[in-house]
């Protein structure tokens, strides 16, 4: 009896272990079946709308635009998002396997979801570490969004995650996943993606990034602004070694190299890429406007118009980015030494930093930079009244203002807006542009001091009266039409032009400066002394007309430019774009190329939308050109360029505190020209070797703001040494090829250009005398 009770009951005991089984399993099933269902209303979009195909195969991003010099290096960018996107053969194997082995060791394995990792987080509720495949989190940077506080809608979007990472997986391989996720990751601070968070926070590409370098970007995608190393230096090392100590457990690298690494310091070089900062700040503005023309007469095939901070376009330009680097350095070198010795020359001057006007004067120009100021403007669309907007720069108010010798340029300070504008008039302006004269292309411009704070481009956008550097277009003019010789003589006596000719008023008799005359002078020696007697000479024998014809088959504006002969000693306002362009003619054999810096545009996927087409014309014969390259070459040997030899006295004071880089002692053929207004409110330099031209402008903002001696304001002395500078640094770089031979002399050439007579000048040295050259 006891033994068939003892079966009954454990008969029992088995069917209700049957019914548990049988329990669990339609629980499971059901469970199941409720994860199928959900997964499969979510992949109908019953939870919201799911990407479709194409967003699959083209996910919406915003790309920067890059500019690109000619030598690869990227200058800047246009963006809303600073993201340009990278190839997989681009991101070096130490930077995929410290990202594999920190966010989803098991990402090669499975296809957009780990098994394994979601049973330990619902096991575990998450504490022995997250679910979220690489695919899944590229899913939810791409087509979910930010996780969302609610439990349920946290869930829903967990589910569509899965759902969209599955069909990445189908769709993409695992190298194009990765790549995706790099190039879509905000690392911050304008570091959207891993071209720019490499070039930002080590100023480094990222092929180009070190071991324990990719542990560190790769340690910010736990949270980028947590792990910011701006902010959180400490944590961002701590976090780096922990992605070098997943790297070691996988065996991407070794625990001694780990333990070496670990060691290290976190070392950033934090490099932005604001449209103020970095190289050929001027330049890129210069792109932005051109891209804005560009956009408005070439639409996209749909009609739609082309968006530079979105469709990541590539700009390439003709700018070398190491010619570029030079001249900026060259500038701001010799920019500090001349606003140093400006402001110390100032120090007694009771209307600094003006000389000349009057107070009433003054007083005008100070109340139109007021008015042409944005906090004018601002105030102005607010409906501020006149006396409110007054009053207010009147009020001392903090700020940050440009200073030379300031850490990055800039100074915080207590002083009021209208303190602040003429604050701003005591600097020195300067610009510089080089240009290979055979193609056209520009290969550096400086628009400025410093974009951040002077943003008025100087190169194009601003004009300035030349000086003595329009006179070689007179002399030019004379060797063209009346074959003359750099040996011809001409007398240097005061030379009148008298009234009716030419549209003159009254005779005009200019006067040489320092009133030295007497004697008779070459050419070559005349506009080596820039010898105002002996242009107006030529210009009355030419006629003004066919000069300012000729600057502009150069590519001068001459739309304001009189029919007078006053033209000749460099009364006309012109950019030094145009300059530069003009002087290449000679430099090119006569023929005048269009200054390029455009080369063509491409879009994101590297079809080429533009393609510059050179524009060039015949201007003058090859002889008239190298005839003019042989007189200014005078200018270097015994004129006011002659300091770019070595052969100059002057007062050391001058050399030592205010010419930059000297001495240069160049002893190959370079054909140029100085130039200085009229106070010397502007000082020019044109420079040229055979295959480069470079031009160089310093003054002030206000032709008031300037030196009160020739000695420093002349051009000589303001702005050849930027000059000299910059080509020393360009023959010291020998990958740049710039030219160190003579200029190309033409076969056919009839014209004397060696002048017995000459030769003895040829030895002369420059004297400085206290005025010297307008």
């Amino acid at each position: 009896m006891a033994t068939t009770k003892k079966k009954k009951t454990t008969k029992k005991q088995q069917q209700e272990e049957r019914k548990h089984v049988r329990t669990f399993w339609k629980l499971f099933g059901a469970l199941l079946g409720v994860v199928l269902l959900v997964f499969l209303l979510a992949s109908w979009g019953v939870f919201g709308k799911l990407p479709d195909e194409t967003s699959l195969e083209n996910p919406e991003k915003n790309l920067a635009t890059e500019i690109i010099a000619t030598d690869g290096i990227t200058l800047g960018k246009f963006y809303k998002e600073n993201r340009t996107p990278v190839l997989y053969e681009e991101l070096p194997s130490h930077l995929v396997n410290a990202l594999v082995a920190t966010e989803d060791a098991r990402f090669y394995d499975h296809s957009g979801i780990d098994a394994k990792g979601t049973v330990r987080a619902f096991v575990f509720l998450g504490s022995r570490g997250g679910a979220s495949t690489i695919t899944q989190q590229l899913a939810r940077q791409f087509f979910v969004g930010q996780a969302s506080k609610n439990t349920f809608e946290r869930l829903i979007q967990k589910v569509k995650e899965w759902v969209i990472a599955t069909r990445l997986e189908r769709r993409y391989t695992k190298e194009e996943i990765i790549t995706m996720y790099f190039n879509e990751y905000d690392f911050l601070n304008q570091a959207v993606g891993i071209e720019s968070a490499a070039n930002i926070y080590f100023d480094k590409a990222p092929n180009n990034l070190s071991t324990v370098e990719s542990a560190t970007l790769v340690g910010m995608f736990k949270n980028s602004s947590l792990y910011n190393p701006l902010r959180n230096p400490e944590g961002v090392k701590n976090r780096r070694n922990v992605v070098l100590a997943q790297m070691a457990k996988y065996d991407f690298i070794t625990d001694e190299v780990k333990d070496s690494l670990q060691a290290l310091p976190l070392e950033i070089t934090y490099t932005p890429q604001g449209h103020d900062e970095g190289i050929a700040t001027y330049f890129r503005e210069y792109a932005r406007a051109f891209m804005a023309d560009w956009i408005e007469e070439n639409p996209k095939t749909d009609g739609t118009s082309y968006n530079i901070y979105r469709d990541g376009l590539k700009i390439y330009t003709t700018i070398d980015s190491k010619m570029q680097k030079y001249a900026e350095e060259a500038m701001e070198a010799h920019m500090m030494n001349l606003q140093r010795e400006f402001d110390s020359q100032n120090e007694k001057n009771k209307t600094a930093p003006f000389r000349d006007i009057s107070e009433e004067e003054i007083e005008g120009i100070i109340e139109s930079a007021m008015r042409r100021s944005d906090r004018w403007r601002q105030m102005e669309l607010q409906g501020s009244s006149e006396a409110e907007i007054r009053e207010s720069f009147n009020k001392e108010i903090p700020m940050r203002v440009f200073s030379w010798t300031a850490e990055n340029r800039v100074k915080d300070t207590v002083m009021s807006p209208l303190d602040s504008i003429r604050y701003y008039k005591r600097f020195l302006r300067a610009s510089l542009m080089s240009m290979t004269p055979q193609t056209g292309e520009v290969k550096a411009w400086v628009g400025g001091v410093d974009y951040k704070h002077f943003k008025y481009d100087m190169v194009k956008t601003g004009k300035r009266q030349i000086g003595s550097t329009f006179k070689p277009f007179v002399y030019a003019t004379a060797i063209d039409q009346m074959h003359m010789s750099p040996c011809d003589t001409l007398p240097n006596t005061q030379y009148t032009i008298e009234a009716g000719k030419y549209g003159l008023l009254k005779p005009w008799t200019p006067k040489n400066s320092g009133g030295d005359y007497g004697g008779m002078l070459t050419l070559k020696k005349a506009l080596a002394q820039s010898i105002n007697t002996i242009t107006a000479r030529l210009i009355d024998r030419v006629g003004p007309k066919p000069v300012i014809d000729l600057v502009k088959k150069m590519g001068v504006d001459t739309e304001n430019m009189p029919e007078a002969p006053s033209i000749a000693l460099g009364t006309p306002d012109v950019s030094l774009y145009e300059m530069v362009g003009a002087y290449s003619t000679f430099a090119n054999m006569g023929v005048y190329v269009k200054p390029i810096l455009i080369e063509r545009i491409e879009d994101k996927n590297g079809t080429v939308l533009y393609q510059n087409v050179p524009e060039t014309r015949d201007v003058i014969s090859d002889e008239s050109a190298y005839v003019t390259l042989s007189l200014m070459e005078g200018v270097t040997q015994s004129g006011s360029g002659s300091r770019l030899r070595g052969s100059w006295r002057a007062p050391q004071k001058l050399y030592q505190d205010v010419i930059t880089g000297y001495p240069y002692e160049f002893s190959n053929p370079i054909a140029g020209k100085t130039g200085t207004t009229q106070n010397n409110s502007d000082g020019w330099f044109m420079g040229m070797v055979p295959n480069l031209v470079t031009g160089v402008w310093v003054g002030g903002e206000d032709r008031s703001v300037h030196f009160q001696r020739t000695l420093y304001g002349q051009g000589a002395t303001m702005a050849l040494p930027i000059w000299g500078t910059y080509m020393k640094k360009c023959y010291a770089d020998e990958d740049l090829n710039v030219s160190d031979g003579a200029f190309e002399r033409p076969s056919n050439i009839s014209i004397v250009t060696d002048c017995a007579s000459y030769r003895d000048d040829e030895n002369d040295v420059e004297e400085i005398p206290d005025e010297f050259d307008f």
